[in-house]
Order: C-alpha cells, then sequence, then structure tokens
C-alpha cells in the first residue's frame, strides 16, 4: 500500500464523502489515529477516541457526517455517513489494487482430463486430480491438492496448502486459507465385542456455497454417505473443526477453536465465539449466539443466546460464572460453619 498515492479529494471520492481541509493532501498509507503518521489516513470510529484528532500526525482522518470539531484541526477530513463501512470499502479498494498472479507453474501437476477456467492461477507443486474443474479467476497457490473429481467454482482463493479430498465442491468467491483440509474421513468406528474399533467408510462428500470463508488449519469432514454442507456466507475462523454430516446455515460466523461433532445443525445468521464445543446431532435455530467455551449438550431455539458449560440462558451463564469466584469463600465459610455446630 505504501506504494499507492492518493489524494484526500480522490479518496472521498471513492467513498462518496466529502471533503474540508486541503483536498490535495498526498495520503499513501492507513495509519492510526493516536499515533498517526504524515501521510497516512487515520479513522475516527470510536468516540472515545475523538481527543487524538486534534494532536493526531496523520495527514487526513475519516469520521462521521455528525461529527464537530471542538477546535481547530491539524488535518483534512472526509466526512461520511458510516466511517466504519468507509475503512471496509476502502480496504476492498486497495485490494483490487495488488498485482493478479496468472498462469500454470510448471511444476504442477494437473491431469489431462482437469478443465481449466480463464484467468486461473495455479502454483508450484499443486496437484490436480482427474475430472477436476477450476472456474474462471480462481487462484491455486503452491502446494494445494484437489483430489478426483472435485469441482471449484470462479474467483476463489485457496492458499498454500489446502487439501480438498475427492468429490467435494466449492462455490464461488470462496477463500480458503492455509492448512485447510476439506474432506477428510468423519470420525467413524464402531466397536466389536472385544474393543476393537472397525472403521466405517466415509463415502461422501463436502459442499462449500457461495462467498464462504475458511480459516487457517480449519478442517471440515466428508459425510458417511451424504453430503456435509457450508451454506452460502458462511466465515468460519483458525483450527475449528467441522465433524461429518454437519450443516452449516447461511451467514453463519465460527470463532477460532469450535469443535462442532457429527450431525450438528446450524441454522442461519448465528454466531459462535471462540472455542464452542457442539454435541453430535444437536440444532441450533436461527439467530443463535454461543458466547466463548460454551458447551452445548441440547437443542438451542431460534434466537436464544447462550454461555457456559452446560450451555445455560446468557443471563443465567453469567451470573453463574461470575459467582465461581466466591466459591472459596462460601466453602471456607461452610467449613467455619459445620466446625461451630459440631462444637
Amino acid at each position: 500500500m505504501t506504494s499507492l498515492k492518493f489524494t484526500v479529494k480522490q479518496i472521498a471520492s471513492i467513498l462518496g464523502g466529502t471533503t474540508e481541509g486541503n483536498p490535495n493532501t498526498i495520503i499513501h498509507k492507513i495509519t492510526k489515529i493516536d499515533a498517526g503518521e504524515e501521510g497516512g489516513l487515520a479513522f475516527l470510529i470510536d468516540k472515545k477516541f475523538e481527543p487524538y484528532i486534534y494532536t493526531t500526525v496523520a495527514s487526513a482522518v475519516i469520521v462521521k457526517d455528525s461529527f464537530v470539531a471542538e477546535k481547530e484541526l491539524p488535518c483534512a477530513i472526509i466526512r461520511l455517513e458510516n466511517p466504519q463501512m468507509g475503512l471496509i470499502k476502502l480496504l476492498q479498494f486497495y485490494e483490487t489494487l495488488r498485482p493478479q498472479k496468472l498462469g500454470v507453474a510448471k511444476s504442477a501437476h494437473i491431469a489431462k482430463t482437469a478443465k481449466i477456467g480463464n484467468g486461473v492461477y495455479i502454483g508450484e507443486g499443486v496437484v490436480v486430480g482427474e475430472n477436476v474443474e477450476i472456474g474462471d479467476n480462481s487462484k491455486i497457490h503452491p502446494l494445494c491438492y484437489l483430489g478426483d473429481n472435485v469441482i471449484i467454482g470462479e474467483e476463489n482463493i485457496l492458499y498454500a496448502g489446502v487439501k480438498i479430498y475427492e468429490n467435494c465442491v466449492i462455490g464461488s468467491n470462496c477463500i480458503l486459507h492455509s492448512g485447510a483440509v476439506i474432506g477428510a474421513d468423519g470420525f467413524g468406528f464402531m466397536p466389536d465385542e472385544n474393543y476393537v474399533y472397525e472403521k466405517i467408510p466415509q463415502l461422501g462428500n463436502v459442499i462449500i456455497e457461495d462467498d464462504v470463508e475458511i480459516g487457517a488449519n480449519t478442517c471440515i469432514d466428508c459425510s458417511t454417505f451424504s453430503s456435509t454442507i457450508i451454506r452460502k456466507g458462511v466465515k468460519i475462523d483458525n483450527l475449528t473443526q467441522i465433524a461429518h454430516n454437519c450443516e452449516i446455515g447461511e451467514n453463519t460466523v465460527i470463532a477460532a477453536c469450535c469443535g462442532i461433532a457429527g450431525s450438528v445443525k446450524i441454522g442461519k445468521n448465528c454466531i459462535l465465539a471462540g472455542q464452542v464445543g457442539i454435541k453430535d446431532h444437536t440444532v441450533l435455530g436461527d439467530r443463535v449466539i454461543a458466547g466463548s467455551q460454551t458447551g452445548i449438550h441440547r437443542n438451542v431455539k431460534k434466537g436464544d443466546k447462550v454461555i457456559g458449560s452446560p450451555a445455560l440462558s446468557m443471563e443465567k451463564g453469567l451470573k453463574a460464572l461470575g459467582s465461581i469466584q466466591f466459591i472459596p469463600d462460601l466453602l471456607h465459610r461452610v467449613n467455619e460453619l459445620e466446625k461451630k455446630q459440631e462444637k
């Protein structure tokens, strides 16, 4: 980004905002308002940072339309209805200016039956199996593996080391970060009378719909005989495990280190905070919110908010968690009372 230079006026035009101060000020980086750098553009999103706008070294600051300066400002400003969305839009704009990789590396191994779209990049050491389809403008970074019959839609990014097992389907406009594994066997074993575990063959696949992002080293297992399904718009953080036969509803967000057991069904627009664990065959309705480290052992109704392990309503759970700190003192008091009672 430091090599790209725009004027305050140009940035305001991109974001649909208005300017005050010198519109020809040159901007070549995004910076923090409390530190700031000359040539930097800062954002005033949280009101508690407002005092810094009067001392910032940043050359320009994006502010809300309603902002009223209490004294003279040392920088130009760009007024937007929603500065936070303006930041996202600006970052997205800069991302489109990044150089795009194209072509197929010589060391890539591509089966003759594979179908490769236009504008595709395939990096060093990539393995593409039989009958694989890769849509237009998708980017397959070095050391990725696409098993036989995998289908990759358009405008996808698979970062280095992504592994996709045979028969899995990836929609369009998805991002899979390094180390993600899609379609590994579900954890299916059956013990015999001697407690020797027989493997249950996992013959299904994984279907990932459009606009999904999957974090680094996250694993999504194939189903036993149908499909594990990740619906449109789902965002999954790093180091998360989604077991076989699960279905994750549209626009659900799952933070890092969650563990979702087999055949769980999660509704639309849910939010799972970090380290949430969900028991197999559990159903979560739409718009469920689960706080960090929640252990969900039974169905959760639409719109409920839960926390704790086992999961309680958010109100009860927070009270329970808050009371833990008093348990040692309470035990001490009970012991003292028991001693007095014995006397």
